[in-house]
Parts: structure tokens; sequence; C-alpha cells
């Protein structure tokens, strides 16, 4: 990358791999959470419904933030905080007081999402950063494949804290990277103050902008759908499909490496097209993938090699959606790409939470409840693009 040095990239990339490896590493460890702390059936799931909400708020913090101080001293604030809240986290006595630490453990790590988007818009030019998000889906397909098997064997052979000792030992690593390899890129010497009602005034000229509006929504209606499928699968595979226990990771796995590998021929056609074409073309596949898995549910047609194929098309079509998105909603709000940035995952991280509870929600022990999320999802995306952004050129 010519925008971004490519010693940047692999930084940026663990920057993000924090909210991954913080959501999967520690999956294999709830029943030994659960019996360490008495916890009542089910009640290790708020660890994680906490995490969500911390990574929520926080990025409308850390936006904000970096535009008035720069990028790097919240990131440095926000990995230091996520650094005790994960020895908080590890030494936990209790279910709520896990809660608590899991919920100031995202509250820092979400300086990470933010402001890696942050940067990359400011080093970069529309098609260059959507380059640069397509280097760094790699981090976002191999964190989902390796997280769990590591922290699986971290539970087995040290326990479940020690799944909270290497995250913070892996934040203290990217806070010394930080710290010495990553510069400023954000000049704030015409930043404006700090004040509340001009950041709230920011947020709603952001949410009046036609052309952030509809690449935000876009992208995150369709991230929505994967949100789903993360919450539904495992039911839907192994309950009602049969697949073995041990083999779903390999299911898990080959989404993934879609996502990975469609993520990389985006960055190849990006030297040839603009990423708002290439982001109107991919926005057909969720859209298409999402019905078919719908309709073929309804119509009980629905076998696990249609299934597999229609979570594959659906996850791999990410690979080319949320770089160009990301890159689109960013492209005209350089000296508040920091807000723009908060803004942007705040909602698309909503969407994708309230697609996973909706998932829960509707269960009815059969494909249906996340066949038709999906499916919501997907066309709902392709929807808001035809609708908002049609004609918008960046």
């Amino acid at each position: 990358m010519t925008c971004i040095p490519i010693r940047w990239l692999f930084l940026l990339g663990a920057l993000i791999a924090i909210g991954p490896l913080s959501i999967d590493m520690y999956l294999p460890g709830f029943p030994a959470i659960e019996k360490d702390l008495g916890a009542r059936p089910g009640g290790v799931e708020f660890t994680l419904a906490s995490f969500f909400i911390g990574l929520a708020l926080g990025q409308v913090v850390y936006g904000p933030l970096s535009d008035r101080f720069g990028r790097r001293k919240p990131l440095l604030a926000g990995f230091a905080l996520y650094f005790f809240a994960s020895l908080g986290c590890a030494l936990a006595g209790s279910v709520p007081a896990l809660v608590a630490w899991r919920f100031l453990q995202a509250f820092g790590g979400c300086a990470g999402m933010v402001i890696v988007r942050a940067v990359v818009r400011d080093r970069c030019a529309t098609r260059e950063a959507a380059r640069a998000f397509s280097m760094l889906m790699l981090v976002m397909g191999l964190a989902p494949i390796l997280a769990p098997t590591l922290g699986g064997w971290v539970v087995v052979l040290l326990g479940w804290r020690a799944v909270f000792d290497f995250l913070a030992g892996f934040s203290l690593l990217c806070l010394v990277a930080v710290w010495f390899g990553l510069q400023e890129t954000h000049d704030t010497r015409d930043a404006a103050p700090l004040r509340l009602a001009r950041v709230l005034g920011d947020f709603r000229s952001l949410l009046a902008n036609r052309a952030f509006l509809a690449y935000t929504l876009s992208g995150g209606l369709a991230m929505s759908g994967m949100f789903a499928y993360i919450a539904g699968s495992p039911f839907v595979l192994i309950d009602l499909y049969g697949v073995p226990a041990q083999h779903y990771g390999w299911i898990f796995g080959a989404n993934a490496l879609g996502l990975i590998v469609a993520s990389q021929l985006n960055a190849r056609s990006l030297r040839h097209h603009p990423p708002t074409l290439l982001l109107r073309r991919a926005l057909w596949a969720p859209a298409l993938a999402g019905a078919s898995l719908a309709v073929l549910g309804l119509m009980g047609g629905l076998s696990l090699p249609l299934l597999s194929a229609g979570f594959f098309v659906y996850v791999a079509s990410l690979g080319y959606i949320n770089p160009n998105s990301s890159a689109a909603a960013l492209a005209t709000h350089g000296q508040k790409a920091g807000t723009a940035s908060a803004l942007m995952g705040a909602l698309q991280f909503g969407l994708a939470t309230l697609a996973g509870t909706l998932v829960g929600l509707l269960h009815d022990g059969t494909v249906m409840p996340l066949a038709g999320v999906m499916a919501l999802c997907g066309v709902a995306a392709w929807l808001v693009h035809r609708k908002l952004v049609a004609t918008l050129e960046v």
C-alpha cells in the first residue's frame, strides 16, 4: 500500500483483531466459567452482551476524542483501559463482576476499531482506503478461525482465566507498538474545542448526509446478517442438521476463508474499478443468498449443502461490501474522520446486535428465524443502497 506502510498495516490489523479475539477466544470457556463462578445456566452469556454494549457505546466516545486530541492519545488510553480490564476479568470472582469488567474491556478495546478506520482515512484517498480496508479484512477473517481454537487450548491447558491473561498481554504488546511505531496522522492545531453540543451537532450533520447514511446503513445491514449467522448457526447446523460439534468449526472456518479470499479479490478489483461500483454489484449477493435461504426454508427444501452454500455466499460477499462501504462512507469527512468512524461503527454494530438478538427472540426450533433474519438484512441492505445511493459518486 502506498498510503499505508506495510508495517503499519500489521499494527493496524493487530489493533482491529482485539475485537474478534475478545469475543471468540473465551467462548470455549463458557462451561468452565459457569461452573467456577457458580452461575445459573445461561448466566455467562450476559458477559458477551455487556461486551457488545461496551463496543457500541465506546465508539461514539473515541471518535470525537480522536478528532480533538489526535489518534494516538485516545488509542493509548483505550488500550491501557483494556489491559487493566482484562486483568480484572482474569481475577473476577462472580458473574456480575465479570460482566462489569467485560463492559470496560470493550469500552477500551473499541478504540482500535474506531481509530484504525480514521487513520486509514487520514492517510488514503477513497480507492486506496478501500484497498487498505480489504487488506485489514485478512485479520477480520483469520481471527474468527483461530481464536476459538486458541482459546480452547488455553482453557484446557491453563484454565479460563488464562484467556484474559493472554488478552491482557496482547493488548500490552499493542500498547507498546502504538507508542513506538505509530505516528500521529491527524493535525489538531485547528481542531475545535471538545463540547457536547458541538459533538452532537456533528453527529446530526452526519446523519443528515445522504451519502454517509446510505453507505453506512447498506454496509451495516449486510454485516448484520453475518451476526445473525454467528448467533443462530450453531443451533441450526448442530441441532437441526446433525453436524457434529467438532466439525462445526470447519464450516465456520470455510465461510471465514471465503471472506478472506473475497476481500483480497476486492483489493485487486480496486485497481480497475471504483469502490462504489464494486459495492453496488456485491450487494446483490447477500440479498439473493438470504432470500434463497428463506424461500427454500419455507418450502422445506433447504438441505445441508444448500444451507452451507447460502451461508458461504452471504459471508464471503462481505469481503467486498465492508471495505467499500467503509471507504465510501468516510470519503468526504477528512477533518471529522474519527467522529464519522465512530458513528458508523455504533450504527453498524447496533444493527448487528439487533439482528443477533432477533434470531434468539424468534427461536422456534426451525431454520426459519435465522434464514428470515438473514434475508431481511440482505434485502434491506440492497434496498437502502438502491433508494439512497443510486446516482451518488464518491
